[in-house]
């Protein structure tokens, strides 16, 4: 069965990273909700893609410039519609204790040590129940040596980034496009024992259908809701 992956919460219907998208994802019974995960200037994490405030909050400047309680006060969903103006940056320690057996949770990485993560994470049993990504290689690396256990994403697009990228992150799983999903990538794949996400943007149900005909692991979606209809409506759905 495959487990479907809510970028960003249901950022279509509701302000990206705040609990209002990510209620949306578990009513909609995902497996797992993306969260990116920003630093304040006090050492806090949390859920936000940052480093701008601008884009998504009221606020100006850089989170990391800001300390906890500047930030807790920020509207985080007036951008989006005013409907949400009641919406603040989660916390992440907050947010992982509220989705703990809802969903599983993907970390997007954006800045925070290895081990405030890592502590986060044992501090509310997620290791089991999450994944990894950083666009910074040497960070992504550095969690690999601190905690080995706590399941790694990486990006490929061809067969070739992913044995080589395998040979140094040894990662558990990857993420690629669907134009670049082959028969053979994903025997590869299979022989490391690396599962695999296909990451698709548009809501597009023939694209919905030929994911499911790949039968990969995982699927990272912005329409995770146009996702289900399809699958459901497979007579094995």
């Amino acid at each position: 069965m495959i487990e479907i992956v809510c970028h960003r919460g249901a950022n279509e219907l509701a302000p990206e990273n705040t609990y209002a998208s990510s209620r949306i994802c578990l009513d909609w019974g995902v497996h797992y909700v993306e969260i990116d995960v920003s630093t304040s200037a006090d050492g806090i994490l949390y859920v936000i893609h940052g480093p701008s405030l601008e884009r998504t909050t009221n606020g100006t400047g850089r989170i990391d410039q800001l300390t906890s309680d500047r930030i807790d006060q920020l509207d985080a969903g007036s951008w989006f519609d005013t409907k949400f103006a009641d919406q603040r940056i989660p916390r992440v320690d907050e947010f992982l204790g509220w989705i703990k057996g809802k969903a599983k949770v993907y970390f997007d990485v954006k800045a925070a040590t290895h081990e405030a993560i890592v502590n986060v994470v044992a501090k509310h049993g997620f290791e089991k129940d999450c994944f990894f990504w950083s666009g910074d290689n040497d960070w992504a690396l550095g969690l690999k040596e601190r905690a080995p256990y706590l399941p790694l994403k990486v990006n490929v697009n061809s067969i070739d980034s992913l044995i080589l990228k395998h040979d140094v992150y040894r990662m558990d799983i990857i993420e690629i496009g669907l134009g670049n999903v082959t028969e053979e990538i994903l025997a590869e794949a299979k022989s490391r024992n690396v599962s695999v996400m296909v990451y698709h943007k548009e809501n597009d149900h023939n694209a919905f259908n030929q994911i499911i005909e790949w039968d990969v692991e995982m699927v990272n979606l912005n329409h995770a809701d146009s996702f289900l209809e399809v699958l459901r409506a497979k007579p094995d759905g």
